[in-house]
């Protein structure tokens, strides 16, 4: 390869080795969420747990009451509901009894998002 080329390539993966160390990282974002949400199976707080809401009905956790909108909402929790929830949940199931506003970060959205998804349901 000549040397010319070898710096085109460096300076083509400067971006996107720079995107990787500022991408959120998803536990991390989650850590806001935790004063309400649970990660394991059993740890219901103020909200339901997350484990396993990737696939999960909306409304479907033994044990939790919700709110008559959101257990009423027929959802299925996948990637592009949880970014449109997170991102407006008042505007996605109104009468929602969350008191949370919405994260405003799509990259954000997205790395918790990911995150969850590591999250087993048992």
């Amino acid at each position: 390869m000549r040397p010319g080329y070898i710096i085109a390539a460096a300076l083509l993966a400067v971006p996107a080795a720079a995107q990787a160390q500022t991408a959120p990282n998803g536990k991390v974002a989650f850590a806001a969420c935790m004063a309400c949400h649970g990660t394991k199976p059993a740890d219901k707080r103020m909200g339901p747990t997350m484990a396993g809401i990737v696939g999960r009905k909306a409304g479907s956790v033994s044990g939790f009451v919700y709110s008559p909108a959101m257990a009423k909402s027929g959802i299925v929790w996948n990637e592009a509901k949880l970014d449109a929830y997170m991102t407006n949940p008042k505007g996605v199931v109104p009468g929602t009894k969350m008191a949370f506003g919405g994260v405003a970060q799509p990259a954000k959205r997205k790395a918790i998002i990911d995150y969850l998804k590591t999250l087993p349901a048992k």
